[in-house]
Protein backbone atom coordinates (compact mmCIF):
# COMPACT_ATOMS: atom_id res chain seq x y z
CA UNK A 1 0.00 0.00 0.00
CA UNK A 2 1.69 2.98 -0.66
CA UNK A 3 1.85 5.88 2.10
CA UNK A 4 0.44 8.97 1.46
CA UNK A 5 0.47 11.16 4.42
CA UNK A 6 -3.00 12.88 3.29
CA UNK A 7 -4.39 9.99 3.08
CA UNK A 8 -4.00 8.83 6.60
CA UNK A 9 -7.34 10.58 8.61
CA UNK A 10 -9.26 9.25 5.83
CA UNK A 11 -7.44 5.63 5.64
CA UNK A 12 -8.87 5.53 9.86
CA UNK A 13 -12.84 6.74 8.86
CA UNK A 14 -12.22 3.80 5.85
CA UNK A 15 -11.54 1.36 8.39
CA UNK A 16 -13.89 2.37 10.90
CA UNK A 17 -16.73 2.12 8.23
CA UNK A 18 -15.46 -1.58 6.96
CA UNK A 19 -15.48 -3.01 10.67
CA UNK A 20 -18.97 -1.06 11.02
CA UNK A 21 -20.26 -2.91 7.66
CA UNK A 22 -18.56 -6.32 8.23
CA UNK A 23 -20.11 -6.61 11.71
CA UNK A 24 -23.64 -5.46 10.67
CA UNK A 25 -23.28 -8.04 7.46
CA UNK A 26 -22.66 -10.72 9.68
CA UNK A 27 -25.78 -10.66 11.61
CA UNK A 28 -23.89 -9.53 15.03
CA UNK A 29 -24.66 -6.68 17.47
CA UNK A 30 -21.87 -4.68 19.08
CA UNK A 31 -22.63 -6.61 22.39
CA UNK A 32 -21.85 -9.77 20.88
CA UNK A 33 -18.65 -8.73 19.22
CA UNK A 34 -17.51 -6.67 22.51
CA UNK A 35 -18.15 -10.57 24.63
CA UNK A 36 -16.05 -12.43 21.84
CA UNK A 37 -12.77 -10.21 21.86
CA UNK A 38 -13.22 -9.56 25.12
CA UNK A 39 -13.55 -5.73 24.85
CA UNK A 40 -15.99 -3.59 25.82
CA UNK A 41 -18.79 -2.34 23.94
CA UNK A 42 -17.66 0.91 23.83
CA UNK A 43 -14.23 0.59 22.38
CA UNK A 44 -16.08 -1.58 19.99
CA UNK A 45 -18.52 1.78 19.29
CA UNK A 46 -15.31 3.86 19.34
CA UNK A 47 -13.27 2.01 16.76
CA UNK A 48 -16.23 1.49 14.57
CA UNK A 49 -17.51 5.49 15.15
CA UNK A 50 -13.66 6.53 14.64
CA UNK A 51 -13.37 7.89 17.93
CA UNK A 52 -10.66 5.07 18.37
CA UNK A 53 -7.88 3.54 15.71
CA UNK A 54 -7.69 0.10 16.82
CA UNK A 55 -4.57 -1.33 16.89
CA UNK A 56 -3.68 -4.03 14.44
CA UNK A 57 -4.66 -7.33 17.22
CA UNK A 58 -7.88 -5.09 18.00
CA UNK A 59 -8.24 -5.93 14.24
CA UNK A 60 -7.15 -9.35 14.01
CA UNK A 61 -9.42 -10.63 17.31
CA UNK A 62 -12.90 -8.52 15.31
CA UNK A 63 -11.61 -10.58 12.17
CA UNK A 64 -11.17 -14.17 13.87
CA UNK A 65 -14.74 -13.24 15.80
CA UNK A 66 -16.52 -12.63 12.32
CA UNK A 67 -14.57 -15.52 10.48
CA UNK A 68 -14.06 -12.99 7.92
CA UNK A 69 -12.43 -14.94 4.59
CA UNK A 70 -8.83 -14.67 3.89
CA UNK A 71 -9.05 -11.65 0.90
CA UNK A 72 -11.21 -9.37 2.59
CA UNK A 73 -9.18 -10.00 6.03
CA UNK A 74 -6.06 -9.23 3.94
CA UNK A 75 -7.51 -5.84 2.95
CA UNK A 76 -8.37 -4.97 6.44
CA UNK A 77 -4.99 -5.78 7.89
CA UNK A 78 -3.26 -3.78 5.23
CA UNK A 79 -6.27 -0.80 6.54
CA UNK A 80 -5.39 -1.13 9.92
CA UNK A 81 -1.68 -1.25 9.47
CA UNK A 82 -1.65 2.50 7.49
CA UNK A 83 -4.59 3.90 9.73
CA UNK A 84 -1.78 3.26 12.64
CA UNK A 85 0.66 5.23 10.75
CA UNK A 86 0.74 9.01 11.74
CA UNK A 87 2.20 12.23 10.09
CA UNK A 88 3.17 14.94 11.49
CA UNK A 89 4.99 17.52 9.60
CA UNK A 90 7.29 20.59 10.76
CA UNK A 91 5.45 23.09 9.67
CA UNK A 92 1.93 22.20 11.68
CA UNK A 93 4.15 21.66 14.96
CA UNK A 94 5.08 25.27 14.41
CA UNK A 95 1.98 26.64 13.73
CA UNK A 96 0.10 24.98 16.77
CA UNK A 97 3.65 26.10 19.17
CA UNK A 98 6.49 23.54 20.02
CA UNK A 99 5.59 23.86 23.46
CA UNK A 100 2.58 21.84 22.76
CA UNK A 101 4.85 19.11 21.34
CA UNK A 102 6.81 18.64 24.49
CA UNK A 103 3.64 18.86 26.49
CA UNK A 104 2.93 15.97 24.01
CA UNK A 105 6.49 14.54 24.78
CA UNK A 106 5.85 14.25 28.21
CA UNK A 107 2.85 12.52 28.40
CA UNK A 108 4.32 10.18 25.98
CA UNK A 109 7.49 9.77 28.51
CA UNK A 110 5.65 9.22 31.71
CA UNK A 111 3.15 6.51 30.45
CA UNK A 112 6.82 4.78 29.04
CA UNK A 113 9.00 1.85 30.66
CA UNK A 114 11.72 1.24 28.17
CA UNK A 115 12.76 4.08 25.94
CA UNK A 116 15.14 3.19 23.10
CA UNK A 117 16.58 6.01 21.11
CA UNK A 118 18.99 5.97 17.99
CA UNK A 119 20.48 9.19 17.09
CA UNK A 120 21.60 9.53 13.71
CA UNK A 121 22.96 13.64 13.69
CA UNK A 122 22.07 15.17 16.24
CA UNK A 123 21.82 14.83 20.21
CA UNK A 124 18.07 14.48 21.28
CA UNK A 125 16.98 17.34 23.97
CA UNK A 126 16.71 14.75 27.07
CA UNK A 127 20.58 14.60 27.08
CA UNK A 128 21.90 18.80 25.79
CA UNK A 129 22.58 21.42 27.35
CA UNK A 130 20.89 24.81 27.96
CA UNK A 131 23.08 25.98 24.81
CA UNK A 132 22.90 22.90 22.57
CA UNK A 133 18.98 22.93 22.71
CA UNK A 134 18.74 26.94 21.92
CA UNK A 135 20.53 26.12 19.47
CA UNK A 136 19.02 23.49 17.97
CA UNK A 137 15.83 26.24 17.49
CA UNK A 138 17.46 28.90 16.29
CA UNK A 139 15.82 28.42 12.93
CA UNK A 140 12.28 28.61 15.00
CA UNK A 141 11.12 32.30 14.50
CA UNK A 142 9.86 34.15 17.53
CA UNK A 143 10.22 33.42 21.40
CA UNK A 144 11.16 29.89 22.33
CA UNK A 145 11.77 30.22 25.72
CA UNK A 146 8.71 28.35 27.09
CA UNK A 147 9.93 25.64 24.55
CA UNK A 148 13.42 25.21 25.83
CA UNK A 149 12.11 25.66 29.52
CA UNK A 150 9.98 22.51 28.69
CA UNK A 151 12.23 20.38 27.01
CA UNK A 152 14.92 20.98 29.94
CA UNK A 153 11.94 20.25 32.36
CA UNK A 154 11.44 16.66 30.67
CA UNK A 155 14.73 15.78 30.97
CA UNK A 156 13.65 15.06 35.11
CA UNK A 157 12.52 11.93 33.51
CA UNK A 158 15.86 10.50 33.20
CA UNK A 159 16.03 10.02 36.65
CA UNK A 160 12.54 8.22 37.50
CA UNK A 161 13.95 4.69 38.68
CA UNK A 162 11.25 2.83 37.18
CA UNK A 163 12.38 3.36 33.90
CA UNK A 164 14.99 2.40 31.94
CA UNK A 165 16.65 4.32 28.58
CA UNK A 166 19.03 3.09 26.52
CA UNK A 167 20.88 6.16 23.85
CA UNK A 168 22.80 5.35 20.56
CA UNK A 169 24.90 8.15 19.22
CA UNK A 170 26.86 7.67 16.29
CA UNK A 171 29.99 9.68 16.67
CA UNK A 172 28.66 11.79 13.62
CA UNK A 173 26.08 13.22 16.07
CA UNK A 174 28.28 13.28 19.00
CA UNK A 175 30.43 15.85 17.24
CA UNK A 176 28.51 17.70 14.74
CA UNK A 177 29.87 21.31 15.93
CA UNK A 178 26.55 23.12 16.42
CA UNK A 179 27.76 24.98 19.30
CA UNK A 180 31.27 27.05 19.48
CA UNK A 181 34.30 24.58 20.60
CA UNK A 182 34.29 25.18 24.26
CA UNK A 183 30.36 25.18 24.55
CA UNK A 184 30.88 21.83 22.81
CA UNK A 185 33.32 20.68 24.96
CA UNK A 186 30.66 21.02 27.94
CA UNK A 187 28.02 19.19 25.94
CA UNK A 188 29.90 15.61 25.52
CA UNK A 189 31.00 16.42 29.41
CA UNK A 190 26.84 16.34 30.02
CA UNK A 191 26.86 12.81 27.81
CA UNK A 192 29.28 12.00 30.27
CA UNK A 193 27.69 12.70 33.13
CA UNK A 194 24.40 11.03 31.56
CA UNK A 195 26.24 7.96 31.06
CA UNK A 196 26.53 7.36 34.90
CA UNK A 197 22.72 7.67 36.04
CA UNK A 198 22.02 4.08 36.87
CA UNK A 199 19.05 3.23 34.59
CA UNK A 200 20.99 4.97 31.48
CA UNK A 201 22.85 3.54 29.29
CA UNK A 202 24.71 5.59 26.61
CA UNK A 203 26.49 3.95 23.73
CA UNK A 204 28.52 5.76 20.79
CA UNK A 205 29.41 3.98 17.59
CA UNK A 206 32.60 5.27 16.39
CA UNK A 207 33.30 6.27 12.84
CA UNK A 208 36.43 3.97 12.59
CA UNK A 209 35.98 0.09 11.85
CA UNK A 210 33.50 -1.26 9.57
CA UNK A 211 29.99 -1.33 10.00
CA UNK A 212 28.34 -3.22 6.82
CA UNK A 213 24.91 -1.52 7.22
CA UNK A 214 23.73 2.34 6.68
CA UNK A 215 21.10 4.13 8.97
CA UNK A 216 18.83 6.38 7.22
CA UNK A 217 16.74 7.92 9.91
CA UNK A 218 16.70 8.60 13.89
CA UNK A 219 14.04 6.96 15.61
CA UNK A 220 12.79 6.39 19.13
CA UNK A 221 10.57 3.05 20.10
CA UNK A 222 8.90 3.37 23.39
CA UNK A 223 8.29 -0.27 25.29
CA UNK A 224 6.83 -2.22 22.03
CA UNK A 225 4.20 -0.42 21.36
CA UNK A 226 4.93 2.75 19.19
CA UNK A 227 8.19 4.47 17.25
CA UNK A 228 9.04 7.47 16.20
CA UNK A 229 10.89 8.19 12.82
CA UNK A 230 12.05 11.28 12.08
CA UNK A 231 12.56 12.96 8.92
CA UNK A 232 13.90 16.30 7.46
CA UNK A 233 10.62 17.69 7.26
CA UNK A 234 8.43 16.12 10.26
CA UNK A 235 7.97 12.39 11.82
CA UNK A 236 6.45 9.40 11.10
CA UNK A 237 4.73 7.96 13.93
CA UNK A 238 4.16 4.34 13.81
CA UNK A 239 1.65 1.86 16.04
CA UNK A 240 1.82 -1.15 14.28
CA UNK A 241 3.29 -4.02 16.41
CA UNK A 242 5.43 -5.12 12.76
CA UNK A 243 6.87 -1.65 12.90
CA UNK A 244 7.77 -1.04 16.44
CA UNK A 245 9.15 -4.72 15.87
CA UNK A 246 11.53 -3.66 12.91
CA UNK A 247 12.97 -0.95 14.42
CA UNK A 248 13.49 -2.67 17.90
CA UNK A 249 15.69 -5.43 15.81
CA UNK A 250 17.45 -2.17 13.72
CA UNK A 251 18.44 -0.92 17.13
CA UNK A 252 19.69 -4.24 18.66
CA UNK A 253 22.20 -4.53 15.59
CA UNK A 254 23.41 -0.92 16.02
CA UNK A 255 23.75 -1.54 19.39
CA UNK A 256 26.05 -4.21 18.59
CA UNK A 257 28.43 -1.91 16.99
CA UNK A 258 28.53 0.58 20.01
CA UNK A 259 30.94 1.45 22.53
CA UNK A 260 29.32 1.52 26.30
CA UNK A 261 30.97 2.07 29.68
CA UNK A 262 34.65 3.07 30.06
CA UNK A 263 35.17 2.57 26.53
CA UNK A 264 32.52 5.16 25.71
CA UNK A 265 33.85 7.44 28.63
CA UNK A 266 37.21 7.49 27.18
CA UNK A 267 36.08 8.22 23.68
CA UNK A 268 33.84 11.10 24.76
CA UNK A 269 36.55 12.66 26.56
CA UNK A 270 38.66 12.57 23.59
CA UNK A 271 36.00 14.27 21.54
CA UNK A 272 35.74 16.99 24.31
CA UNK A 273 39.49 17.59 24.59
CA UNK A 274 39.13 18.29 20.70
CA UNK A 275 37.18 20.73 20.49
CA UNK A 276 39.39 22.21 23.85
CA UNK A 277 42.15 22.38 21.96
CA UNK A 278 40.19 24.01 19.09
CA UNK A 279 39.58 26.89 21.25
CA UNK A 280 43.11 27.91 22.05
Amino acid sequence: MTFEPERLGRTRSDLAEALRILRKRAGRTQTWLARRCNMSQTKISNIESGRLTPVLVDVELILDALDTDDPEAAQLRELARTANIEWQDRWSSRRRGLDKKQNELARLEAATTEFRFFLLSAITGLLATPEYVRASLADVPGDQSRTIAKKLERQSVLRDPSKSFTFLLTEHAVRWPLLPPIAMAIQLDRLASVSRIQNVRLGVIPSAGHIPEMPLNTFTVYDRRLATVETGTGALILRDHRDVNAYREDFDRYESYAAFGDECADLLHEWSRAFTRQQR
